[in-house]
């Protein structure tokens, strides 16, 4: 059985549909659902603020039974667990996935008056200090299309790789997924020339950009192909395009039903990197952050 999957839990719509992504990835993993609730009391002496306390508590457990309930007539088959725990929302879910969980997973706002995700800082402190990966699901999400928000078809993977960077960690967890899922994989890699070179009026400039893309592409098929024969079944496409990693994800993710971008763990501290936070904020399917060394 693979490591449970964590969600975190708080009643909110956004909770809701990562409640629900996270009860099908764990029907599809064929483990254990964990659902995380956050709670923060202060402490007081004062005896009649005791009763306040004991009523929240309650409400905490009705709130957890109601999630369990939602779970068990989507995927009757999922063992659930739940957890409240009284700390900040995002130590508690940062531990959460620190643990046993092989898989955190958290809703996230939709931009108003666009499409895409609005992370606040909870979730990207999340995202930043995790040490397993972590999917942002936003609302709309339903069981078709692997992750996608409706269709009749299942959406496939999308995967942002540098070939000059080649994460093990990032092509696992997008493989498998695909594979588990059986939906097809698209890998991504791109570069961007500086402003200079627009402008540098240097001769075989054409010449050079093909070069480029003939290279990036022949690193890119090397870097895949250990990977498609450990996954013979996944269908897998590759592409090298110039231009910025940010934008060619966040067009991919449009017709996707997963894009899969990296963070590196830093040291000390969090750090998402630019493309990951482009990413998370406004690609319109779910987004998985797996982090690397």
């Amino acid at each position: 059985m693979s490591r449970p999957v964590a969600v975190g839990v708080d009643g909110s719509d956004e909770s809701l549909t990562a409640l629900d992504w996270a009860a099908d990835e764990a029907a599809a993993r064929g483990t254990t659902l964990r659902l995380v609730y956050a709670s923060r009391w202060q402490e007081h002496q004062l005896a009649a603020v005791k009763p306040i306390r004991e009523t929240r508590d309650d409400e905490a457990q009705s709130l957890l039974d109601a999630m369990e309930k939602r779970v068990q007539k989507r995927r009757p088959n999922v063992v659930t667990v739940t957890e409240e725990v009284e700390d900040a929302p995002a130590r508690v879910l940062v531990a959460a996935a620190a643990d046993d969980a092989g898989l955190l997973v958290m809703g996230s706002h939709g931009l108003s008056g666009a499409v895409g995700f609005l992370v606040g800082s909870v979730g990207q402190e999340v995202v930043g200090d995790a040490k397993h990966p972590v999917v942002l699901v936003r609302s709309g999400y339903s069981e078709h299309g692997a992750g996608a928000a409706g269709g009749e078809e299942r959406r496939g993977v999308v995967l942002g790789l540098d070939v000059h960077d080649v994460r093990d960690e990032l092509l696992d967890f997008a493989f498998d997924f695909a594979a588990r899922h059986g939906v097809p994989l698209h890998i991504l890699n791109s570069w961007h020339f500086p402003a200079f070179r627009h402008h540098a009026g240097a001769s075989g400039g054409a010449d050079a950009d093909s070069g480029t893309r003939a290279e990036r592409e022949s690193a890119l098929s090397d870097a895949v192909r250990p990977y498609r024969d450990k996954f013979p079944h996944v269908e897998v496409s590759e592409k090298a395009a110039p231009g910025r990693a940010a934008g060619h994800l966040v067009d991919a993710a449009a017709n996707a039903g997963l894009v899969v971008v990296g963070r590196r763990r830093a040291a000390s501290g969090s750090h998402i990197g630019s493309v990951t936070h482009a990413v998370i904020h406004h690609a319109p399917c779910p987004v998985a952050v797996v982090p690397h060394a």
